[in-house]
């Protein structure tokens, strides 16, 4: 199993792939989503799913970087399809957590891109000053309207739930909140998506916190006689996998009945 950067994106591509898998991260985690999301997806990878995960850095102006990501996705998607001309006919699911999730949403709304389903994990979508917490001390030195002009998310968050009302076309869509995550919300995202589509939009709450996706793994090694620290270690490591791989299960389990 080896990543390959192809015109930007990073692949991980089976020999046999049930379906393709187009992953966009959280903001501040997006730029190398190969690193930060490595267990999650090679553990879609050991599953027969190939995963095309796209960076992005993020700005204030979140519809240009949907529309950089889908262009560069595109591009990644095109070679990888010349290369290997079977995955042309393999159905591509959207896989987004947090800022991801806004992400897809807009390809989806702005770019008309309709995707086999969408699975959002711990959507979020704060206006700027909320997402960015220096910006609540900038505003004390800035007028309200230039802080209203310059420095809040374009689209804002009240016309990103407008957007997914009104254009918004992929029927089929999985959000995921975890329960201990302080900054999800997921609640308004699935009022606007059951209201569209209310058969086939699936909302799943499991353990978690805002950061479980990007769980990494860490190999334990215990000592030649396993002593009580081993014994602590291996707990603690269970504990702290537990939740992504629970993720990792709602995942597969909602991609096998589409």
């Amino acid at each position: 199993m080896y990543w390959q950067e192809v015109s930007g994106n990073w692949f991980l591509v089976p020999e046999r792939p049930r379906s393709i898998v187009h992953f966009l991260g959280g903001a501040f985690v997006a730029a190398a989503p190969h690193l930060t999301y490595r267990w999650l997806l090679e553990a879609l990878y050991a599953e027969g799913y190939a995963a095309i995960a796209t960076p992005f850095i993020n700005t204030f102006d979140h519809g240009a970087i949907a529309k950089e990501a889908l262009i560069t996705f595109e591009q990644g998607y095109t070679f990888l399809c010349r290369q290997r001309p079977e995955l042309r006919s393999l159905p591509v699911y959207g896989l987004g957590h947090s800022m991801g999730c806004k992400v897809h949403l807009l390809m989806g709304s702005l770019h008309g891109v309709e995707r086999a389903g969408n699975i959002f994990i711990s959507f979020n979508n704060y206006p700027a000053r909320k997402a960015i917490p220096l910006l609540e001390q900038v505003s004390q030195f800035m007028p309200d309207f230039q802080l209203e002009t310059r420095l809040e998310f374009t689209p804002n968050p009240e016309q990103t739930l407008t957007l997914i009302d009104q254009q918004y076309k992929t029927p089929y869509n999985l959000l995921i909140k975890f329960r201990s995550d302080t900054i999800d919300q997921t609640r308004p995202l699935s009022d606007v998506l059951i209201q569209r589509f209310p058969r086939t939009t699936t909302v799943r709450i499991i353990k978690g916190t805002h950061t479980t996706p990007i769980a990494q793994d860490v190999q334990w090694q215990a000592s030649d006689s396993f002593s009580p620290f081993d014994a602590l270690g291996q707990f603690v490591k269970q504990e702290f996998y537990r939740d992504i791989k629970v993720l990792k299960e709602e995942v597969l389990y909602w991609l096998a009945g589409e």
